[in-house]
């Protein structure tokens, strides 16, 4: 197997585009598989942004009637054959996140309802910080785990989310997770006030906003929740999906876009400031959208996977209407449950119910730059990405 990255794959580029008008392919490059993790299912997925030829891939189960032990492994580009780091698990690894700066230190969330923070300098398969025995534990999976800035006192932290409907900070301080409840998910209407107290909403994801103090929350009743961390309470709700929200983004170029994906089979992208969404696509009636995914290069390119196991490419500013991709790249009842693009190549890797990562070359259609008056492609800047998007949603609002 060779080496990442080799000039022919390097330089690859799809000749055959130039016949298809704007749709455009996905290059199978490598599999990354581990014997021992056969059994699992990748349930979460991370690039490393100091390392971008490192990631670390969540193992475990969906189901729970197959729940045991977990995995969390961590792959590098330049060696598709065997993990750099490999840690076992007591239970299944829900979801994981590399510090963006210090990319030795990787939290993850298990189904257990532990939070747990590995530090890959320490030669120890233990992680080096575990809410195994903490009273503040999650009573559910935890779904999404999310570093922050560091505090007013320098210590490292990150934020959980979990099925027991809980938002929980945790703060890194020597060798113990010290935790905060920062706000609990609200009960649907439909739940009748004597049984509110009882029930919980399961939260399934959870993403910060860059600038602001915002955060947006996905549920299992199809609604999403966006909170403030200053005030720590939930501002506004979309009634987003009929069904589970598996994913839910910010745009990485324009302040108020966000996107949404669902077991309804639908992906949507909102503009905050409105209660409905702006684009709404049905990607395969009957195929559960599991993952979605900005570029990191457009503020208009996207990228979803569904348990059909097709990868679908949208690129909003050439059209707004339907994929410039839909590609089946994983063999025939395999479902695919993640997707992340890598921060820097033009890659993006995908996982599977089988342990399974494979990472795939977008072909030049679906990583065109925007064109000058002149035809000359502009360089790419956060600026020229916000107004592409701006322009789009100027005409629908």
């Amino acid at each position: 197997m060779s080496l990442y990255p080799t000039p022919d794959i390097k330089h690859f580029e799809d000749a055959s585009d130039e016949f298809r008008g704007e749709k455009g392919t996905l290059l199978p490059l490598w599999k990354f598989e581990y014997d021992k993790a056969k059994s699992l299912s990748v349930t979460a997925l991370c690039w490393d942004q100091k390392h971008n030829d490192l990631f670390a891939v969540g193992l475990g189960s969906y189901e729970f009637t197959q729940q045991g032990g977990g995995m969390l492994v961590l792959y590098t580009l330049r060696n598709p054959n065997y993990p750099e780091f490999i840690f076992n698990t007591v239970s299944g690894v829900m979801c994981v996140d590399i510090h963006e700066h210090l990319s030795h230190l990787v939290a993850v969330g298990l189904y257990d309802g532990c939070v747990a923070v590995y530090n890959l300098r320490k030669k120890s398969d233990e992680p080096f910080w575990n809410s195994r025995a903490n009273p503040g534990r999650h009573k559910g999976a935890v779904t999404q785990v999310k570093w922050q800035k560091d505090d007013l006192d320098s210590n490292h932290n990150f934020i959980s989310v979990s099925a027991d409907g809980r938002v929980v900070s945790w703060t890194l301080v020597k060798h113990e997770l010290v935790f905060t409840d920062m706000i609990k998910l609200p009960v649907p209407d439909t739940i009748p006030d004597n049984l509110k107290d009882v029930f919980s909403t399961v939260g399934t994801n959870l993403d910060f906003h860059k600038q602001k103090d915002n955060f947006l929350v996905g549920t299992e009743y199809g609604k999403i929740h966006k909170g403030s961390k200053l005030y720590n309470r939930f501002v506004e709700t979309y009634d987003a999906h009929f069904m589970n929200v598996t994913r839910v983004r910010w745009n990485p170029f324009h302040a108020d876009v966000f996107i949404s994906c669902s077991w309804d089979w639908m992906v949507k992208i909102w503009d905050q400031t409105m209660k409905s969404p702006m684009f709404t696509f049905e990607l395969e009636i009957g195929a559960a959208v599991t993952d979605v995914a900005w570029a990191p290069y457009s503020s208009t390119v996207f990228a979803a996977v569904t348990t059909e196991g097709k990868v679908h490419v949208f690129d909003l500013s050439i059209n707004k209407y339907e994929a410039l991709c839909q590609q089946k790249v994983v063999s025939k009842k395999t479902k695919l449950f993640n997707i992340e693009f890598n921060p820097v190549h033009p890659i993006i890797i995908v996982g599977d119910g089988h342990g399974h990562v494979t990472s795939l070359k977008l072909s030049p259609n679906l990583r065109k730059k925007p064109k000058d008056k002149k035809g000359q492609e502009l360089p790419m800047s956060p600026e020229v990405e916000k107004a592409k998007m701006e322009q789009l949603l100027s005409l629908l609002r």
